[in-house]
C-alpha cells in the first residue's frame, strides 16, 4: 500500500450554491462553488468565472459528481466563461482520493495562466463525502424556480409518462430572466433533430402556487394526454 505523508494542515471542503446572473448563457441551474477553508477559491483565482458544477450535476449517481473522489485520479474543470473552456479558459484541478484524504493537486488556470494557483490541497476523506452528501440534500437556498426544476427532474427521472408518447426529455431547464419559468423540452425518441420535431413546455414559477402543486399538475397533464399537443415547437 502506497505510503503517504501526512500534511501539516488539513483543509476542510464546504459547498455553497450561487444563483447564476439572469443573463448567463451556458445554464441558470445554481453554481455550486467550492470552499476550501471557507475561502472561495474560485472567487480568488478566477473572480470573472463561473462555477462549472451546477444543482443539475448532483443528480447523477454518487460517482459522477464532479467533485467525487475515486481512487484513480480525475482532471476536474471547476470554472469558465460562461463558455466552453477550450474556447475561453478556467480553472482545473485534479481530484484523488489517497487513503483517508482527498487531495486536489496540478491546479490550471488556462483563463489566465499569471494567476497564481494553489498548492495541493488535503482534504480528510469523511469529512469531504459528507459535505458532497449534505449538499446534494441541501434545499435551503432555492427560489420556486429551483424547486420546481429540482422537482420536475426527479419526478420525470421516475415516471413513464413522456416515454408513452414514444419521447425523450432532453433537457429541463430554470430561466430567471423576465418571468422565472422552467422549460421542459422533449422530441421523439432516438430522432435526429429537425425544425419542429423538438418541443417546450414552460412552467411558470412566481405565481405564488407551491411548488409541489405546479409539478403534479404538470406531470399528470403529460400522462394523460400526448405532450406534443400543448407544447411549442422549437
Amino acid at each position: 500500500m502506497e505510503h503517504l505523508e501526512h500534511p501539516a494542515h488539513v483543509s476542510v471542503l464546504g459547498l455553497k450554491f450561487v444563483l447564476p446572473h439572469p443573463a448567463a448563457v451556458m445554464s441558470q441551474w445554481a453554481e455550486v462553488r467550492p470552499l476550501v477553508d471557507g475561502r472561495d477559491v474560485l472567487e480568488e483565482i478566477h473572480p470573472e468565472g463561473v462555477s462549472s458544477c451546477s444543482r443539475q450535476s448532483l443528480f447523477r449517481p454518487v460517482e459522477e459528481w464532479p467533485f467525487a473522489a475515486l481512487d484513480e485520479p480525475r482532471k476536474v474543470e471547476l470554472s469558465s466563461n460562461d463558455c466552453v473552456t477550450a474556447c475561453c479558459g478556467g480553472v482545473f484541478v485534479t481530484i484523488r482520493r489517497r487513503g483517508e484524504r482527498v487531495v486536489w493537486s496540478g491546479w490550471q488556470n488556462t483563463e489566465d495562466m499569471r494567476v497564481p494557483v494553489p498548492a495541493d490541497v488535503h482534504f480528510d476523506a469523511a469529512q469531504y463525502d459528507a459535505e458532497l452528501v449534505r449538499a446534494a440534500s441541501d434545499v435551503s437556498w432555492e427560489e420556486p424556480v429551483d424547486s420546481i426544476a429540482r422537482l420536475l427532474t426527479l419526478e420525470l427521472a421516475e415516471a413513464d409518462c413522456f416515454e408513452r408518447w414514444d419521447c425523450d426529455v432532453l433537457s429541463i431547464r430554470p430561466q430567471r430572466a423576465g418571468s422565472p419559468r422552467v422549460e421542459v423540452y422533449f422530441g421523439r425518441r432516438g430522432a435526429a433533430w429537425s425544425p419542429g420535431t423538438t418541443f417546450v413546455h414552460e412552467l411558470p414559477a412566481a405565481g405564488g402556487e407551491p411548488t409541489a402543486n405546479v409539478v403534479r399538475r404538470f406531470v399528470r397533464m403529460v400522462t394523460d394526454n400526448d405532450p406534443r399537443e400543448t407544447a411549442r415547437p422549437t
